[in-house]
């Protein structure tokens, strides 16, 4: 072989052994953005895409090799979309590793006991900066027809982009699994979701909850109106799409079909979202002969059994509520 030749071959060997090293270093050596940044990764993006955003944003240093090593590995198929932060300096096998496992951004949020589901609608688009009209678009589709009280209050968590469905369906099945343990039978497990929702209204004591739907329960059994004020709110929003904050005299006796003070019996339909415990109260009442309760100024209720011993509690309360008013001009 002439010299020629073999200086020609020795410097391909170089350029490929060069090439290599070059490849290596590139996938082995830790790189990172000039500040930390976010790269949404859409949900069907092509390798191509992908490169592209990342270079931009100068989480990898070329997109070519990205591709390259993403084909060598065989895992274009395989890179996961959502939300991603990049902050601290990475290789791009780790790049590529996150990608796959979908190692994207968490986001939760928080929906309170006791909220209508429009109240819990109208947070979950505020919390997640999303818009109202798609979240009541999913959940006409859901729950056509009738939505109040199958919603879970729990705390969510999700990721972006924000898929609406998943997280309405999270909290149906959620609350369809707390209320499956506690009954099998369809309209009884209705009417758990309705006293659930009363009791989720009037009290958020834990001790008190079974003392409620005790009285709910007792209430019922004798035929005696349930004559609990949160019925009576919920009603006038219902048929007037608005309350004023403070329940009136008139407002008792203000006939809707929610109305527990004009009529017997459970309301057609919860009255807000429930929790848990709510839900497990109202299927197992305390073991109390309860049939009154009324504020006791601590932020508790004073239970009773006869209508006498309610009216001492009740006087107690208006004269706590007196001097608070007299303290408080």
């Amino acid at each position: 072989m002439s010299i020629i030749l073999l200086r020609l071959l020795a410097v391909a060997v170089f350029i490929i052994l060069a090439g290599i090293g070059w490849i290596y270093q590139q996938w082995a050596e830790p790189y990172a953005p000039l500040k930390p940044v976010e790269v949404a990764i859409p949900q069907g993006a092509s390798t191509i895409k992908i490169a592209r955003l990342l270079e931009q944003q100068h989480v990898v240093s070329s997109r070519h090799l990205f591709r390259l090593l993403v084909r060598l590995e065989g895992v274009g198929n395989h890179l996961s979309s959502g939300l991603y932060r990049f902050e601290k300096p990475a290789t791009m096998a780790t790049v590529i590793d996150r990608l796959q496992r979908g190692d994207v951004m968490h986001f939760q949020v928080t929906v309170p006991e006791g909220l209508r589901t429009d109240e819990v609608i109208t947070l979950l688009a505020k919390k997640t900066n999303t818009d109202l009209n798609d979240w009541l678009a999913v959940l006409n589709k859901l729950l056509p027809g009738q939505s109040e009280g199958r919603l879970l209050p729990e705390t969510y968590q999700y990721n972006k982009p924000l898929n609406i469905t998943k997280i309405l369906i999270s909290m149906i099945d959620a609350q369809n699994k707390v209320v499956a343990e506690l009954s099998s039978d369809a309209d009884k497990q209705q009417r758990l979701r309705i006293m659930a929702s009363i009791v989720e209204k009037e009290t958020r004591i834990e001790k008190e909850r079974p003392l409620v739907a005790a009285v709910i329960r007792n209430r019922l059994k004798k035929g005696m109106p349930l004559q609990m004020d949160p019925t009576v709110i919920y009603g006038i929003w219902k048929t007037t799409g608005s309350f004023s904050g403070n329940i009136r005299r008139k407002d008792l006796m203000t006939n809707t079909p929610w109305n527990s003070y004009t009529n017997r019996g459970l309301p057609p339909t919860p009255i807000g979202n429930p929790g848990a415990a709510s839900l497990r109260a109202a299927a197992t009442p305390a073991d109390v002969d309860y049939l009154f309760f009324v504020a006791d100024g601590t932020g508790g209720h004073q239970f009773a059994t006869s209508f006498a011993d309610h009216q001492t509690n009740v006087k107690r309360w208006v004269n706590i509520e007196r001097k608070n008013n007299r303290a408080n001009p």
